[in-house]
């Protein structure tokens, strides 16, 4: 293997590490809010380093622009369906977690 390759791995191995984290946040979080602040940073964070570790193996800059595009729009998705949830929880009066 190449050193790129030890990169590449390392970068995917801490994305899908990023995704498992979100994942644990999802589910022991107390409510809605902080889950959707756990899974939104958690998974945008992830994907950028899968993103990442994958241009590293991409076979031309098409590819690797591709790559970005994806990122890019799923961040923008991902906020705005965030803030959508919030949004409607809040109208819902689902209150704050407070301790």
């Amino acid at each position: 293997m190449i050193p790129s390759d030890y990169l590449s791995a390392a970068l995917l191995i801490a994305g899908a590490v990023f995704f498992l984290a979100g994942t644990v946040g999802l589910l022991r979080f107390p409510d809605v809010y902080t889950r959707l602040h756990a899974l939104t940073k958690a998974d945008n964070v992830g994907l950028g380093l899968l993103v990442a570790g994958l241009a590293l193996q991409a076979e031309s800059w098409a590819v690797v622009g591709k790559l970005l595009l994806i990122w890019l729009l799923v961040l923008l998705a991902g906020a705005s369906v965030a803030h959508l949830v919030a949004v409607a929880a809040r109208h819902r009066g689902i209150k704050l977690w407070k301790r």
